[in-house]
């Protein structure tokens, strides 16, 4: 390549004076390194041999102030976009070759190499905006000829002069309403927002002449919701209110680079009082020992190395320099102004200066800056491309330590490995008592953009989607939600944060649990009393994470109540529930709480779900078997519906009077009657009411009756009102949930009966029109409200029913039948449907009911309501074999098991392919078994054995009859 240019020289006479000064031994062994090292300076010496020209015939100094006057004067000159792009880009070629020639002959010191680079960059943003408002000032729309109120901060190393050699540039774009010149008409943010995509394009769009600088803008305030230029009231609402440590520690080193500049150091005097706090508590000190951390915690770069070593980012590099200045700035700057200064080696003296750095640890550092910086510099000239990692062992190491000006590779591994050797030395003694954020890798969550090591970190642990989960982290914050907007806040949460995703990565399905977590603290409205709680109680995270990552109703309820939490931390909570007259005695202490109607409905919602929360915690923690908590939960909508029935017949007596006889009574069927509910059951329900016998006994008189208030309705109105407010009371949304959902299908005449009978109409009913099914569900009902004698009169008529003697073969033919028809409405239901399957509940519970209404006659002693008891109690009458009755009773609980526990995690659709191996595991726990594919054989084997039952019990007289 020398000999090519050497003719060239010769052979063009723009190019005569170039050879003369190439000859010369320096300059050759100059250009020999350059053209032996980096393709991307050799090709810019090709296609520019004028710029060397120039470069090689002229004082530094004088050439770098040419360039920046001309390509200002360029700028002014140019009509067209394409004329101010092709300006711009053919002064970034040569201020790029006039940088690299005064980097590598050491004619400027590596530091003044970036001051140079930092300098030229703003000479083009400069250009670039005075160029795009004179174009606006041509058409009409801006009325000045000055960028008046538009402010173009400078961000990072090129706030700070410290840009390296193919550095992005990072900016800030605000304005300043007061001072904007636009024509009336034209919106303001719009406009600036237009004109600062231009800009982006004008400075870092490729074309045939190359780019000017690839331009960032994801440093402005909350860059995922803001637009590209804000207002300066904007910014400093966003900054005061929603600010973090890592944008104070960007702010450090801003800097107005074009634009208005004026309006530029107003708006950072502005901001000052936000960079430099004057007084940081302990939580904002721990928030910096946190951003230290969590840069430090880079996964793939735990040990200092040669080859392939990240410069920057890896141990020892250059950002644990930049962040040993920055967060003691930000920890003393505010009491000490002198402190306050932008540039890395220079804070670093000011903290020598200030007594807090020993001078022997700034002189290390500095030094290893400067020759950190040199390597970063050489890396970039190859093939101009934004890289500081070192290339693997062989001939490309090889080449960057020849170009490094050092003998051999191993000379420079030396050298370098001294360098990073030492600034990890001083680096890791940096608050060396605060505690660790130590995880599996990186978790960075400071600035916009994803840290491509946290985001295979993320997925390391186990979630699908890392960016998705990194942005969301990043949204938090940013204060987006009410319980991120306090600095406290967000400073206990970057603390929390390897911990807190920990564990949700250690749930059966991470990413759907961080989900519903990101959905609870946007219904928050504080965090840093969570926050909190969750680093004062680690195992309360876990409990979390296991809520939003198995439990969708429980996570709803949680995140309708998280004070919740703080009764998770009292005694007793893990306990066993407490008794029925505990739980009523609880619950009237609560009702004493409410001032009004809207009081009882919402303090009974969350009472309710408070307790079903409490068990569905233990069902999912395996401290509570879920056939056992169907007693329990069954105990707890009983205890409710009796609180609640008279203070709804209060309130309704208060307008309609009341009516002679007992009253109301509250029946139960299906799996409340039978004491077998889960989380989330609906309540089967029938009302049944009380007419005095004299009146019962005359119909006339009867109809005739009336209640005694201001508006009087007759008992089957009146009633049936009653009844009607009742399951409103249980099922009304309010902003406490709804309690319950009521099936009222079980009631005489179905849904074309009345909603509330009377005794006798039930009790006539029941002997002489209800079918068969109706008996069935009858076995289970039991009455759970109301007046005890009345019950008591209830459930004589409920047993007489039941124990008549009835022909065995229409009952075997007809539950026979009916079990037919609802297996194929179901269309041959899933294994998992436990409830449908043949061989799953519907079958179990059908044997046990058939069997009691073929013997409770001659037997009365087999009736009750709940199915093992009823099995249990047919075994000892000698109609159910021991051993049969025994695996149908095993068989019933391990449905119930499975059933709670999918009721909480998968509901009913589950679907056993999707199923995750944490939650496969879990219900081969509920169901007993040491695994899920042992699992799988018992339920297997359950089905097989209740679905035989069923075809000899029911099937088999049913075809002899």
């Amino acid at each position: 390549m020398l000999g090519d240019l050497t003719q060239r020289c010769a052979s063009e006479p723009e190019l005569a004076a170039l050879g003369p000064l190439i000859a010369a031994p320096p300059v050759r062994n100059l250009l020999a390194g350059i053209f032996g090292a980096s393709p991307y300076l050799t090709s810019l010496i090709e296609r520019h041999p004028t710029c060397l020209l120039a470069a090689l015939s002229t004082p530094p100094e004088a050439r770098f102030a040419a360039l920046t006057r001309d390509v200002a004067q360029a700028a002014t000159a140019a009509d067209t976009m394409a004329d101010a792009m092709r300006a711009l880009r053919l002064f970034k070629t040569d201020i790029a070759l006039l940088a690299a020639l005064c980097d590598l002959s050491g004619v400027w010191p590596v530091m003044t190499v970036t001051r140079r680079l930092s300098e030229a960059a703003d000479a083009a943003v400069t250009a670039g905006v005075r160029f795009l408002f004179r174009q606006a000032a041509k058409s009409g729309d801006w009325l000045s000829g000055a960028p008046d109120g538009y402010i173009v901060l400078g961000m990072g190393k090129y706030g700070a002069f410290e840009l390296n050699y193919s550095s992005d540039i990072d900016l800030i774009v605000f304005y300043d309403l007061a001072r904007v010149r636009l024509r009336a008409g034209l919106e303001v943010q719009p406009f600036l927002v237009r004109l600062t995509r231009d800009l982006v394009r004008l400075l870092s769009e490729r074309t045939g002449d190359g780019y000017v600088f690839r331009t960032d803008l994801r440093l402005r305030p909350d860059p995922g919701a803001m637009p590209l230029a804000l207002s300066t009231e904007a910014a400093l609402n966003y900054y005061e209110s929603f600010g973090q440590n890592w944008e104070r520690a960007a702010l450090i080193k801003a800097r107005p680079v074009a634009g208005d500049l004026a309006a530029g150091g107003a708006i950072l005097d502005e901001l000052a009082p936000y960079i430099w706090r004057k007084y940081l508590d302990f939580a904002a000190i721990a928030d910096i020992h946190a951003v230290k951390r969590q840069i430090h915690a880079f996964h793939g770069f735990g040990t200092i190395a040669v080859a392939g070593h990240n410069i920057k980012v890896g141990r020892g590099g250059i950002r644990e320099i930049e962040f040993f200045a920055q967060t003691q700035q930000l920890i003393w700057g505010g009491r000490d102004p002198s402190l306050r200064r932008p540039a890395t080696c220079d804070a670093i003296a000011g903290l020598v200066a200030a007594g807090r750095v020993e001078p022997d640890t700034a002189a290390d550092l500095i030094a290893a800056y400067d020759y950190l910086r040199t390597v970063e510099h050489r890396l970039q000239m190859i093939e101009d491309q934004q890289t500081q990692t070192l290339p693997p062992e062989g001939p490309e190491l090889d080449a960057v330590a020849c170009f490094l000006g050092h003998q051999s590779t191993a000379e420079f591994a030396q050298t370098l490995l001294h360098h990073l050797g030492r600034v990890e030395d001083h680096y890791a003694a940096l608050f060396e008592e605060a505690p660790s954020l130590g995880g599996p890798g990186s978790l960075v969550f400071t600035g916009t953009d994803d840290d491509p090591e946290t985001v295979r970190t993320l997925e390391g642990m186990g979630f699908a989607d890392g960016k998705t989960i990194a942005a969301t982290v990043r949204g938090w914050h940013h204060g987006r939600y009410r319980a991120m907007r306090s600095t406290r806040a967000r400073e206990r949460l970057t603390e929390l944060m390897p911990s807190l995703l920990q564990a949700f990565a250690a749930t059966p399905q991470p990413d759907p649990a961080f989900t519903k977590f990101d959905a609870f603290l946007a219904g928050l409205p504080a965090g840093v009393q969570l926050f909190s709680l969750l680093a004062a109680n680690p195992g309360l995270l876990g409990l979390i994470a296991e809520i939003m990552g198995g439990a969708p109703l429980l996570a709803q309820h949680l995140s309708r109540n998280p004070d919740l939490l703080d009764a998770v931390l009292t005694r007793g909570f893990f306990d066993t529930p407490p008794p029925a007259e505990a739980l009523a005695a609880d619950f009237a202490l609560a009702l004493g709480q409410a001032n009004d109607w809207q009081d009882v409905l919402d303090i009974s919602r969350r009472w309710t779900k408070d307790r079903q929360f409490q068990i569905g915690v233990q069902l999912i923690r395996n401290d509570a078997d879920g056939d056992a908590a169907g007693g329990p939960l069954s105990d707890i909508a009983e205890t409710v519906i009796g609180g609640l029935l008279p203070r709804v017949a209060a309130e309704f007596a208060a307008k309609h009077g009341r009516l002679p006889g007992a009253g109301l009574s509250v029946v139960a069927l299906g799996k409340l009657g039978g004491r077998e509910m889960t989380v989330g059951s609906d309540l089967d329900l029938i009302f049944i009411y009380d007419v005095p016998e004299r009146f019962a006994a005359q119909p006339h008189d009867w109809e005739a009756l009336q209640s005694d208030g201001a508006k009087p309705l007759a008992p089957i109105h009146y009633y049936g009102r009653l009844a009607q407010r009742l399951i409103n009371a249980l099922t009304v949304p309010t902003g406490a949930g709804r309690l319950y959902e009521v099936d009222m299908r079980l009631r005489p005449s179905g849904n074309a009966g009345p909603i509330a009978s009377s005794l006798a109409g039930f009790r006539h009913y029941q002997e002489a029109e209800a079918w068969t099914w109706e008996h069935l569900a009858l076995t289970r009902a039991r009455p759970i409200a109301g007046p005890p004698d009345f019950a008591d009169a209830i459930e004589a008529a409920r047993r007489a029913v039941l124990t008549r003697r009835r022909d065995p073969h229409r009952l075997a033919r007809e539950v026979a039948e009916m079990r037919g028809r609802m297996a194929q409405q179901h269309g041959g239901a899933r294994e998992w449907d436990l409830k449908q399957v043949r061989g799953g509940l519907v079958d179990v519970e059908f044997i046990a009911q058939y069997l009691q209404l073929a013997h409770a006659a001659a037997m009365p002693g087999v009736l009750a309501t709940n199915t093992t008891d009823a099995l249990a109690r047919l075994a000892s009458a000698g109609l159910l074999a021991a051993d049969l009755a025994g695996a149908l009773i095993e068989a019933t609980r391990l449905w119930r098991r499975l059933q709670a526990l999918q009721r909480l995690t998968a509901g009913s659709g589950l679907d056993e392919a999707a199923l995750p191996a944490g939650l496969r595991q879990a219900f081969a726990v509920a169901g007993r078994a040491p695994d899920f594919a042992t699992l799988k054989a018992h339920m297997a084997d359950a089905r097989a054995t209740v679905h035989g039952a069923f075809e000899a019990l029911v099937v088999a007289p049913a075809a002899a009859a």
